[in-house]
């Protein structure tokens, strides 16, 4: 059963977002002739949603180090779909885990539905999202842990002109059967790059900081290439800073966006 207050906070964001989020300027959000906006190759998600009536498909696959084991993981795919103004709905379908080299667990992670309102107070200046959703335990125990495991993000981004831009993000776990752990905090803050319209690069620090338990620290980097307005591929590089962290992490992914789906009456 998931923890009151976790549930608490998640009934708040679902009514504040069903009384407010229609009620959004469809200009001041993503519009179908924007170039994608991608939840990756870094931590820290986009601050933006998906055009109305666009469906978005991000993929990725990793290989990283820790404590003496080499992994795998993949597809990393989200889908995201906006359906109003300011709004979308998504989904992280099931993560596959291997080690390939030294011991470690292996199998699925969990399924996690959310949606995401995007409350930015100046579109394209200053942009901020909120994102409620739930990992729900359809994979493997040793893996994704037990129960529903609810989160509450926020990502936000500041442009600061000539193609530079801060980024960063804020979210809480909560994870109530975890008898040695039911409340995780990640904090990310990213500079990012971008060189014309296709290219960009970020450096970012990503730390995990659990209530129980040793912190992570991490550093990560990379960069994309729009290849079109509504296909990226993209990779990044990181490594740890202190030993909880993982000891490196390379990755590459692709990502498409869908347009036109269905008309808005708004």
């Amino acid at each position: 059963m998931a923890h009151p207050r976790s549930r608490s906070a998640a009934c708040v964001a679902v009514a504040l977002v069903l009384h407010v989020a229609p009620a959004g300027a469809a200009k001041e959000c993503t519009q179908t002739g924007a170039p994608i906006a991608t939840d990756r190759p870094d931590v820290t998600n986009s601050s933006v949603v998906v055009p109305v009536g666009s469906l978005q498909n991000e993929n990725g696959a990793n290989v990283s180090g820790h404590t003496g084991a080499d992994i795998f993981d993949g597809a990393n795919s989200r889908w995201r779909l906006g359906i109003l103004p300011c709004f979308e709905v998504l989904i992280d379908l099931p993560n596959y885990q291997s080690a390939f080299h030294g011991p470690g667990a292996s199998g699925f992670g969990n399924a996690a539905p959310a949606f995401k309102w995007q409350i930015s107070p100046l579109p394209g200046k200053v942009d901020l999202s909120m994102t409620v959703g739930a990992g729900v335990p359809t994979g493997a125990l040793a893996v994704a842990g037990r129960g529903v495991q609810p989160y509450l993000q926020f990502p936000w981004s500041v442009d600061l002109g000539d193609g530079w831009a801060i980024t960063g993000m804020v979210t809480n776990f909560f994870t109530p059967e975890n008898t040695a752990n039911k409340y995780s905090n990640q904090s990310t803050f990213v500079i990012e790059k971008e060189f014309g319209e296709r290219y960009f690069l970020f450096v970012e620090y990503v730390g995990d900081l659990p209530v129980n338990g040793g912190a992570s620290h991490l550093f990560n980097s990379g960069g994309g290439y729009r290849i079109t307005e509504t296909q990226q591929v993209d990779f990044h590089i990181g490594f740890g800073l202190n030993r909880n962290a993982p000891t490196y992490i390379f990755g590459v992914g692709y990502s498409f966006r869908l347009d036109g789906l269905f008309k808005s009456r708004l």
